[in-house]
């Protein structure tokens, strides 16, 4: 009766735990979001990349910490100022508008 017991106590333990391990679906569909956008025929305008590259930062590393880079780095000040305009926003909501803007893209 004891090994009842704890056996399915050990059982509940596991399976709450792995629960917590799975993926859930808005991140599985952002990771074939980020496989989809790789099978292309086109590449994407410059505004859609950078619309891409800000959500995607968004949703793995959030709010853009440190500094604008310099007058001269155009490429950087366009990725610093893209991040900048998502602070705040959550990583589920940034990996959703990746996720749109990938289907969009994807016709």
């Amino acid at each position: 009766m004891i090994d009842d017991y704890h056996y399915t106590c050990q059982n509940l333990f596991f399976k709450r735990y792995f629960e917590k391990l799975k993926m859930s679906d808005i991140e599985q569909l952002f990771e074939k979001a980020q496989k989809d956008i790789k099978t292309l025929t086109e590449k994407p305008g410059d505004d859609d990349m950078l619309s891409l590259y800000s959500l995607f930062k968004q949703a793995t590393d959030g709010d853009v910490t440190g500094d604008r880079p310099g007058f001269f780095d155009f490429v950087g000040g366009a990725k610093f100022d893209a991040r900048e305009k998502l602070k705040g926003m959550s990583s589920e909501e940034a990996m959703q508008k990746y996720i749109d803007t990938v289907t969009g893209l994807m016709g």
